[in-house]
């Protein structure tokens, strides 16, 4: 059954990070709708390799609009959870069991911020370990981690393909 994902993201996302999980989605028959502060704003990857039209606006969705959340890493969750309006948005995510999320990299920074890691067996980039720890993450440094079929991290660009892997087993259910 084909999924409709939200992807949070803005300036200085990690190019790969969101081109290869999304094209993944895609080629399965999910849809990804990319979230920011301004609908049809382009954000610039950080490596300069990738633009991406914004689908629509943090004013304008809710979660329940979607069934499952992608944040891809790079500067960008670094900046969405300076945002109120992002961290609210991911906390109904990681409170239902039934919308998975999906995060790599420095993505969990935005579930640090919502409070919403206690608890959980996660992974993240090197650099965010022990902040993931102090939030109370079961933190594994492994190429990918889920946690009861609902939230599913991984560490870096090199982690990609099993990262997309597991993304898909939770998103087919």
């Amino acid at each position: 059954m084909s999924k409709k994902i939200a992807c949070v993201i803005t300036d200085l996302f990690e190019d790969i990070e969101y081109t290869e999980p999304v094209n993944a989605f895609k080629d399965a028959g999910h849809e990804v709708v990319t979230i920011e502060k301004e609908k049809g704003k382009v954000v610039q990857g950080k490596q300069g390799e990738t633009e991406v039209e914004i689908d629509a606006s943090i004013d304008d969705v809710k979660p329940e609009d979607f069934d499952a959340l992608f944040i891809p890493g790079g500067f960008s969750p670094d900046q969405l959870r300076a945002d109120d309006r992002f961290v609210e948005f991911v906390k109904p995510f990681m409170a239902d069991k039934d919308k998975p999320v999906l995060a790599i990299c420095h993505g969990p920074q935005l579930l640090i911020t919502a409070k919403t890691l206690e608890g959980r067996m996660a992974t993240g980039y090197k650099s965010i370990a022990q902040d993931m720890i102090n939030a109370g993450a079961n933190f594994k440094d492994e190429e990918v981690v889920v946690c009861h079929n609902d939230l599913v991290t991984s560490r870096n660009p090199n982690d990609i393909p099993a990262f997309n892997r597991e993304s898909l087993k939770v998103l087919n259910g």
